[in-house]
Protein backbone atom coordinates (compact mmCIF):
# COMPACT_ATOMS: atom_id res chain seq x y z
CA UNK A 1 0.00 0.00 0.00
CA UNK A 2 1.35 3.42 -0.79
CA UNK A 3 2.29 5.37 1.85
CA UNK A 4 2.79 9.20 0.98
CA UNK A 5 4.18 12.10 3.29
CA UNK A 6 2.90 15.29 2.57
CA UNK A 7 3.72 19.00 3.69
CA UNK A 8 1.63 21.98 3.15
CA UNK A 9 3.10 25.59 3.63
CA UNK A 10 1.66 27.94 0.24
CA UNK A 11 -0.05 30.61 2.75
CA UNK A 12 -0.33 30.97 6.23
CA UNK A 13 -1.21 27.16 6.84
CA UNK A 14 1.39 24.94 8.35
CA UNK A 15 0.00 21.17 7.74
CA UNK A 16 1.45 17.67 7.33
CA UNK A 17 -0.13 14.16 6.75
CA UNK A 18 0.09 10.47 6.22
CA UNK A 19 -2.20 9.46 3.47
CA UNK A 20 -2.58 6.40 2.16
CA UNK A 21 -3.46 5.21 -2.00
CA UNK A 22 -6.46 3.77 -0.55
CA UNK A 23 -7.55 7.43 0.56
CA UNK A 24 -7.06 6.54 4.34
CA UNK A 25 -5.44 9.39 6.16
CA UNK A 26 -3.14 8.13 8.53
CA UNK A 27 -2.45 11.30 10.27
CA UNK A 28 -3.23 14.79 9.59
CA UNK A 29 -1.82 18.30 11.77
CA UNK A 30 -2.63 22.01 11.14
CA UNK A 31 -1.65 24.68 12.49
CA UNK A 32 -2.82 28.09 11.60
CA UNK A 33 -1.77 31.75 11.69
CA UNK A 34 -5.00 33.80 12.36
CA UNK A 35 -4.14 35.42 15.78
CA UNK A 36 -0.26 36.44 13.63
CA UNK A 37 -1.73 37.98 10.53
CA UNK A 38 -5.60 39.47 12.23
CA UNK A 39 -3.85 42.63 13.29
CA UNK A 40 -2.93 43.51 9.62
CA UNK A 41 -5.91 42.56 7.50
CA UNK A 42 -4.18 39.74 6.07
CA UNK A 43 -1.39 37.43 5.77
CA UNK A 44 2.17 39.17 6.38
CA UNK A 45 4.35 36.48 3.84
CA UNK A 46 7.22 36.87 5.98
CA UNK A 47 5.65 36.41 9.47
CA UNK A 48 4.05 33.12 7.75
CA UNK A 49 7.52 31.59 6.60
CA UNK A 50 9.15 32.27 10.25
CA UNK A 51 6.15 30.51 11.86
CA UNK A 52 6.39 27.53 8.70
CA UNK A 53 10.27 27.49 10.23
CA UNK A 54 8.89 26.80 13.70
CA UNK A 55 6.07 24.91 13.31
CA UNK A 56 6.66 22.48 10.45
CA UNK A 57 9.29 19.85 12.47
CA UNK A 58 6.70 19.56 15.29
CA UNK A 59 3.88 18.83 12.87
CA UNK A 60 5.66 15.93 10.76
CA UNK A 61 7.05 14.39 14.08
CA UNK A 62 3.85 14.04 15.68
CA UNK A 63 1.80 12.76 12.44
CA UNK A 64 4.67 9.95 12.00
CA UNK A 65 4.26 9.39 16.06
CA UNK A 66 0.56 9.26 15.04
CA UNK A 67 0.37 7.20 12.39
CA UNK A 68 3.04 4.57 13.83
CA UNK A 69 4.78 4.57 10.18
CA UNK A 70 8.67 5.46 10.68
CA UNK A 71 9.41 8.29 7.96
CA UNK A 72 11.85 5.03 6.12
CA UNK A 73 8.85 3.31 5.62
CA UNK A 74 7.04 6.17 3.68
CA UNK A 75 7.26 5.77 0.02
CA UNK A 76 7.80 9.51 -0.95
CA UNK A 77 7.68 12.94 0.21
CA UNK A 78 5.13 14.99 -1.21
CA UNK A 79 5.33 18.93 -0.31
CA UNK A 80 3.72 22.37 -2.05
CA UNK A 81 6.45 23.05 -4.40
CA UNK A 82 3.58 26.41 -5.69
CA UNK A 83 1.74 28.32 -6.65
CA UNK A 84 2.18 30.51 -3.06
CA UNK A 85 3.60 32.73 -0.81
CA UNK A 86 7.46 31.99 -2.39
CA UNK A 87 8.73 32.69 1.23
CA UNK A 88 6.87 29.79 2.43
CA UNK A 89 6.40 27.38 -0.20
CA UNK A 90 10.39 27.17 0.14
CA UNK A 91 10.10 26.14 3.96
CA UNK A 92 7.74 23.29 2.71
CA UNK A 93 9.93 22.46 -0.16
CA UNK A 94 12.83 22.57 1.26
CA UNK A 95 11.75 20.43 4.45
CA UNK A 96 10.69 17.54 2.12
CA UNK A 97 13.94 17.85 0.39
CA UNK A 98 15.89 16.94 3.74
CA UNK A 99 13.58 14.19 4.56
CA UNK A 100 13.67 12.34 1.10
CA UNK A 101 17.44 12.39 1.30
CA UNK A 102 17.92 11.45 4.60
CA UNK A 103 15.28 9.07 3.76
CA UNK A 104 16.51 8.00 0.66
CA UNK A 105 12.91 8.42 -0.75
CA UNK A 106 11.55 10.26 -3.41
CA UNK A 107 10.88 13.34 -3.82
CA UNK A 108 7.28 14.58 -5.51
CA UNK A 109 7.25 18.37 -6.08
CA UNK A 110 3.11 18.90 -6.05
CA UNK A 111 1.17 21.98 -7.58
CA UNK A 112 -0.64 23.50 -4.73
CA UNK A 113 -3.65 23.51 -7.30
CA UNK A 114 -3.52 20.39 -9.03
CA UNK A 115 -3.92 19.20 -5.16
CA UNK A 116 -7.34 21.17 -4.43
CA UNK A 117 -8.32 19.77 -8.23
CA UNK A 118 -7.70 15.83 -7.14
CA UNK A 119 -9.55 16.25 -3.36
CA UNK A 120 -13.03 15.61 -4.23
CA UNK A 121 -11.23 12.05 -5.06
CA UNK A 122 -9.90 11.74 -1.78
CA UNK A 123 -13.12 11.04 -0.32
CA UNK A 124 -15.67 9.95 -3.52
CA UNK A 125 -14.45 6.85 -4.97
CA UNK A 126 -17.13 7.06 -7.54
CA UNK A 127 -15.65 10.29 -9.29
CA UNK A 128 -14.10 9.84 -12.35
CA UNK A 129 -12.16 11.37 -15.04
CA UNK A 130 -13.00 14.03 -16.59
CA UNK A 131 -14.67 16.10 -14.99
CA UNK A 132 -15.40 19.91 -14.17
CA UNK A 133 -13.90 21.91 -12.00
CA UNK A 134 -14.09 24.98 -10.21
CA UNK A 135 -11.15 26.23 -8.56
CA UNK A 136 -11.77 28.98 -6.06
CA UNK A 137 -9.48 30.00 -3.51
CA UNK A 138 -7.62 32.93 -2.09
CA UNK A 139 -6.29 33.87 -5.48
CA UNK A 140 -7.51 31.88 -7.98
CA UNK A 141 -10.56 31.36 -9.76
CA UNK A 142 -10.54 28.78 -12.90
CA UNK A 143 -12.46 26.29 -14.20
CA UNK A 144 -10.79 23.75 -15.45
CA UNK A 145 -11.59 20.18 -17.29
CA UNK A 146 -9.40 17.63 -15.27
CA UNK A 147 -8.95 14.91 -17.73
CA UNK A 148 -6.35 12.90 -15.07
CA UNK A 149 -3.49 13.47 -13.35
CA UNK A 150 -1.09 16.29 -14.56
CA UNK A 151 -3.80 16.51 -17.70
CA UNK A 152 -5.85 19.90 -17.88
CA UNK A 153 -7.37 22.30 -19.90
CA UNK A 154 -7.99 25.49 -18.70
CA UNK A 155 -11.44 27.00 -19.80
CA UNK A 156 -11.99 29.84 -17.59
CA UNK A 157 -9.98 32.04 -15.72
CA UNK A 158 -10.25 35.43 -13.43
CA UNK A 159 -8.94 38.49 -15.17
CA UNK A 160 -8.34 40.35 -12.24
CA UNK A 161 -9.45 39.63 -8.63
CA UNK A 162 -9.91 36.00 -7.44
CA UNK A 163 -13.55 35.41 -5.80
CA UNK A 164 -11.38 34.68 -2.62
CA UNK A 165 -9.99 38.16 -3.04
CA UNK A 166 -12.96 39.93 -3.01
CA UNK A 167 -14.20 38.17 -0.18
CA UNK A 168 -10.99 39.12 1.83
CA UNK A 169 -10.93 42.90 0.55
CA UNK A 170 -14.79 43.17 1.30
CA UNK A 171 -14.45 41.87 4.49
CA UNK A 172 -11.94 44.49 5.06
CA UNK A 173 -13.56 47.18 3.90
CA UNK A 174 -16.84 46.18 5.84
CA UNK A 175 -14.37 46.01 9.47
CA UNK A 176 -15.99 42.20 9.26
CA UNK A 177 -12.38 40.98 10.66
CA UNK A 178 -10.29 38.22 9.06
CA UNK A 179 -10.17 36.12 7.56
CA UNK A 180 -12.23 37.34 5.09
CA UNK A 181 -14.82 34.81 3.36
CA UNK A 182 -15.86 33.28 6.64
CA UNK A 183 -16.69 36.62 8.13
CA UNK A 184 -18.34 37.73 5.45
CA UNK A 185 -20.69 34.50 5.02
CA UNK A 186 -21.71 35.40 8.21
CA UNK A 187 -22.66 39.01 8.28
CA UNK A 188 -24.49 37.76 5.18
CA UNK A 189 -26.68 35.74 7.05
CA UNK A 190 -28.59 38.92 9.12
CA UNK A 191 -28.81 41.01 5.40
CA UNK A 192 -31.13 41.06 2.80
CA UNK A 193 -29.31 39.95 -0.75
CA UNK A 194 -31.20 42.56 -2.79
CA UNK A 195 -31.06 45.93 -0.88
CA UNK A 196 -27.64 46.87 -2.21
CA UNK A 197 -27.15 47.19 -6.58
CA UNK A 198 -24.31 45.33 -7.63
CA UNK A 199 -22.85 44.60 -10.74
CA UNK A 200 -22.08 41.38 -12.25
CA UNK A 201 -19.06 41.65 -14.00
CA UNK A 202 -19.10 39.30 -17.35
CA UNK A 203 -22.34 37.48 -16.80
CA UNK A 204 -23.83 36.88 -19.87
CA UNK A 205 -20.64 37.63 -21.81
CA UNK A 206 -19.17 35.60 -24.27
CA UNK A 207 -15.73 35.89 -22.53
CA UNK A 208 -15.36 32.86 -20.79
CA UNK A 209 -13.29 34.37 -17.82
CA UNK A 210 -14.38 36.08 -14.41
CA UNK A 211 -13.50 39.31 -12.93
CA UNK A 212 -14.47 40.87 -9.68
CA UNK A 213 -12.41 44.06 -9.37
CA UNK A 214 -15.24 45.89 -9.95
CA UNK A 215 -17.54 43.93 -7.82
CA UNK A 216 -14.61 44.93 -5.16
CA UNK A 217 -15.37 48.51 -6.12
CA UNK A 218 -18.96 48.76 -6.03
CA UNK A 219 -18.91 47.26 -2.68
CA UNK A 220 -15.88 50.31 -1.88
CA UNK A 221 -18.87 52.71 -3.17
CA UNK A 222 -22.20 51.41 -1.56
CA UNK A 223 -19.61 51.63 2.02
CA UNK A 224 -19.19 54.81 1.48
CA UNK A 225 -22.35 56.51 0.25
CA UNK A 226 -23.24 55.70 3.75
CA UNK A 227 -26.75 54.49 2.69
CA UNK A 228 -26.58 50.83 3.42
CA UNK A 229 -25.89 48.10 6.74
CA UNK A 230 -22.42 46.39 6.82
CA UNK A 231 -25.12 43.20 6.50
CA UNK A 232 -26.87 43.94 3.57
CA UNK A 233 -24.08 44.98 1.78
CA UNK A 234 -22.19 41.61 2.39
CA UNK A 235 -25.06 39.57 1.70
CA UNK A 236 -25.72 41.49 -1.75
CA UNK A 237 -21.91 40.93 -2.75
CA UNK A 238 -22.10 37.08 -1.71
CA UNK A 239 -25.43 36.74 -4.08
CA UNK A 240 -23.07 38.77 -6.61
CA UNK A 241 -20.32 36.48 -6.42
CA UNK A 242 -22.40 33.32 -6.78
CA UNK A 243 -24.77 35.09 -9.59
CA UNK A 244 -20.97 35.30 -11.31
CA UNK A 245 -19.69 32.37 -10.69
CA UNK A 246 -22.81 30.86 -11.71
CA UNK A 247 -23.22 32.08 -15.09
CA UNK A 248 -19.53 31.68 -15.58
CA UNK A 249 -19.30 27.78 -14.52
CA UNK A 250 -23.58 27.07 -16.83
CA UNK A 251 -21.04 28.70 -20.04
CA UNK A 252 -18.15 26.87 -18.63
CA UNK A 253 -20.25 23.21 -19.33
CA UNK A 254 -21.62 23.97 -22.27
CA UNK A 255 -18.00 24.16 -23.39
CA UNK A 256 -16.70 21.15 -22.24
CA UNK A 257 -19.38 18.89 -23.05
CA UNK A 258 -18.66 19.98 -26.59
CA UNK A 259 -14.82 18.49 -26.42
CA UNK A 260 -15.41 15.95 -23.45
CA UNK A 261 -18.34 15.26 -21.78
CA UNK A 262 -17.84 15.77 -18.28
CA UNK A 263 -18.72 13.26 -15.43
CA UNK A 264 -19.61 15.10 -12.44
CA UNK A 265 -19.60 19.59 -11.48
CA UNK A 266 -16.51 19.33 -8.87
CA UNK A 267 -15.89 22.69 -6.82
CA UNK A 268 -12.90 22.61 -4.50
CA UNK A 269 -10.19 25.37 -2.88
CA UNK A 270 -11.26 27.66 0.11
CA UNK A 271 -14.22 29.54 -1.14
CA UNK A 272 -15.73 25.91 -2.01
CA UNK A 273 -16.74 26.17 2.15
CA UNK A 274 -19.07 28.77 1.24
CA UNK A 275 -22.32 27.36 2.03
CA UNK A 276 -24.77 29.47 -0.35
CA UNK A 277 -21.87 29.06 -3.14
CA UNK A 278 -22.34 25.27 -2.62
CA UNK A 279 -26.01 25.21 -2.79
CA UNK A 280 -26.26 26.96 -6.47
CA UNK A 281 -23.80 24.48 -7.60
CA UNK A 282 -25.60 21.80 -6.51
CA UNK A 283 -28.71 23.52 -8.28
CA UNK A 284 -27.33 24.00 -11.60
CA UNK A 285 -25.87 20.59 -11.95
CA UNK A 286 -28.97 19.05 -11.15
CA UNK A 287 -30.26 21.25 -14.06
CA UNK A 288 -27.71 20.08 -16.64
CA UNK A 289 -27.88 16.58 -15.43
CA UNK A 290 -24.33 16.51 -13.87
CA UNK A 291 -23.70 14.58 -10.77
CA UNK A 292 -22.59 17.05 -7.98
CA UNK A 293 -19.10 16.66 -5.73
CA UNK A 294 -17.02 18.97 -3.22
CA UNK A 295 -14.89 17.85 -0.90
CA UNK A 296 -15.32 17.98 3.05
CA UNK A 297 -15.27 21.64 4.20
CA UNK A 298 -11.97 21.19 6.03
CA UNK A 299 -10.11 19.42 2.74
CA UNK A 300 -11.68 22.87 0.64
CA UNK A 301 -9.01 24.69 2.36
CA UNK A 302 -5.08 24.49 2.64
CA UNK A 303 -3.97 21.25 3.84
CA UNK A 304 -1.43 18.65 4.19
CA UNK A 305 -3.79 15.83 3.15
CA UNK A 306 -4.64 16.79 -0.62
CA UNK A 307 -0.88 17.19 -0.84
CA UNK A 308 -0.47 13.75 0.30
CA UNK A 309 -2.92 12.97 -1.88
CA UNK A 310 -1.99 14.30 -5.10
CA UNK A 311 1.06 12.41 -3.74
CA UNK A 312 0.18 9.13 -3.59
CA UNK A 313 -1.66 9.59 -7.66
CA UNK A 314 1.62 10.94 -9.23
CA UNK A 315 3.64 8.37 -7.39
CA UNK A 316 1.36 5.46 -8.61
CA UNK A 317 1.64 7.48 -11.97
CA UNK A 318 5.36 7.22 -11.89
CA UNK A 319 5.66 10.81 -11.43
CA UNK A 320 8.61 11.64 -9.24
CA UNK A 321 10.80 14.76 -9.07
CA UNK A 322 14.60 15.58 -8.69
CA UNK A 323 15.77 17.26 -5.55
CA UNK A 324 16.26 20.24 -7.23
CA UNK A 325 13.47 21.09 -7.82
CA UNK A 326 12.45 24.58 -8.36
CA UNK A 327 9.74 26.58 -5.15
CA UNK A 328 7.58 28.60 -7.82
CA UNK A 329 5.42 31.41 -6.83
CA UNK A 330 3.22 31.09 -9.89
CA UNK A 331 2.42 27.82 -11.69
CA UNK A 332 -0.06 27.06 -13.91
CA UNK A 333 -2.12 23.86 -14.15
CA UNK A 334 -2.45 24.55 -18.16
CA UNK A 335 0.82 26.23 -19.14
CA UNK A 336 -0.32 26.16 -22.60
CA UNK A 337 -3.67 28.04 -22.22
CA UNK A 338 -3.99 31.52 -24.46
CA UNK A 339 -3.46 33.98 -21.62
CA UNK A 340 -6.54 36.10 -20.40
CA UNK A 341 -7.15 39.46 -21.12
CA UNK A 342 -5.55 41.33 -18.35
CA UNK A 343 -4.94 38.17 -16.32
CA UNK A 344 -0.80 38.26 -16.60
CA UNK A 345 0.75 35.79 -14.60
CA UNK A 346 -1.88 34.66 -12.77
CA UNK A 347 -3.78 33.29 -15.78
Amino acid sequence: MTLILGIESSCDETAAALVAGDRRILAHRLAGQEAAHRPFGGVVPEIAARAHVEILPRLVQEVLEESGVPLHSVDAVAATAGPGLIGGVMVGLVTAKGLALASGRPLIAINHLEAHALSPMLTDPDLAFPYLLLLASGGHCQLLLVRGVGRYRRLATTIDDAAGEAFDKTAKLLGLGYPGGPAVEAAAEAGDKAAVPLPRPLVGSEEPHFSFAGLKSAVLRARESGRYRAADIAASFQQAVVDCLIDRTARAIDTASGVDRPTALVVAGGVAANRAIRTALTGLADERGLPFAAPPLWLCTDNAAMIAWAGALRYEAGMTDPLDAPARARWPLDPGAEAARGAGVKA
